[in-house]
């Protein structure tokens, strides 16, 4: 069963409703048939006016959902082939961010992303989705291997930011954030980056410095989550809900703001409600993308990044 979020108490009380009187239909032999109907049917207009109208925040916490395919879903739900890769050969290998090569149809292809887990041993494994350096140094490896090769580069964004811990500090943090920032940039092969669920400060950036970035239509992408925000100028997150609506995080407004290229529309109520059709409505955009920047040379490819980065922000 769907877990229900705090703005979505109305059309849980429907669902456990249309629960109650079915287990009433099997106990006895009352017809409430009719009955169950109707609240489907105003359960249905109630979820799709309620995801016609999300604020900033809500967008957030339907970003967050538990249960929103993560990086292992995407893997298993698109591609025919994978070959998994770790470590930085320098220190380790970072579980929240996974890798290796992949096949897709006729296309060969390298595959980076977040991976946050989905119960409370995986999520502790993928340390939530929070890159460490080792992480961010296994993707500029894997990068370079899709460089060498001539493959393109397809990188799952998902992650309320890098780990902020002070081991993760000792060991580089910012220089290997940066690097692979940079890497992405230099890359002379086609990358598309797709933010899936929180897309949070440089950890995200460092794996979404692409010439096309989508996003689900429900994901957010920002430089500090809204708690964070909402702490540095409030000095409380109760405001969180003002900070997300400031920052302009959605996917709609960095599509006007020319931050993202394209949207993916996800089913009414959240990716989260039909995983095989989010993967499956995602999987054809990335392929179409694919389709048109492989035609083109390295040096357009390389060009086409700068140009895109270079005139955000422009007025």
């Amino acid at each position: 069963m769907t877990s229900f979020l705090d703005f979505e108490k109305p059309i849980a009380a429907l669902e456990s409703r249309i629960i109650e009187l079915r287990e009433t239909a099997d106990e006895g032999s009352l017809d409430i048939e009719s009955e169950i109907a109707k609240l489907q049917a105003k359960s249905a207009k109630l979820l799709r006016d309620t995801y016609s109208n999300l604020t900033p925040w809500q967008k957030t916490q339907v970003a967050r959902h538990p249960e929103r395919p993560h990086f292992k879903d995407f893997i298993a739900g698109l591609f025919d082939e994978f070959m998994p890769l770790g470590g930085d050969r320098n220190f380790g290998d970072d579980q929240a961010i996974l890798g290796g090569f992949a096949k897709i149809g006729d296309m060969r292809l390298v595959v980076i992303g977040h991976e946050k887990g989905d119960d409370t041993e995986s999520r502790l494994r993928h340390n939530f989705g929070m890159g460490k350096p080792e992480g961010y140094r296994k993707a500029i490896r894997l990068m370079d291997l899709a460089d060498r090769f001539s493959l393109p580069v397809l990188t799952l964004v998902d992650t309320s930011g890098a780990f902020p811990g002070v081991s993760a500090e000792e060991r580089g943090q910012a220089e290997a954030i940066a690097r692979s920032t940079e890497k992405c940039l230099s890359l002379g092969v086609p990358m598309v980056a797709v933010i899936v669920g929180e897309g949070g400060s440089g950890g995200a950036v460092a794996l979404a410095a692409a010439e096309r970035v989508l996003m689900l239509e429900h994901a957010v992408y920002s430089v500090i989550s809204p708690e964070g925000c909402a702490s540095i100028l409030w000095r409380t997150g109760d405001k969180a809900d003002m900070a997300a609506d400031a920052m302009k995080i959605t996917a709609q407004n960095l599509k006007k703001l020319g931050v993202i290229d394209r949207i993916v529309k996800e089913p009414i109520g959240g990716a989260h409600r039909d995983r095989n059709l989010s993967i499956a409505t995602l999987g054809k955009a990335i392929a179409e993308e694919f389709e048109t920047l492989q035609k083109m040379e390295r040096q357009e490819l390389r060009s086409l990044r700068r140009e895109k980065f270079l005139k955000i922000g422009e007025i």
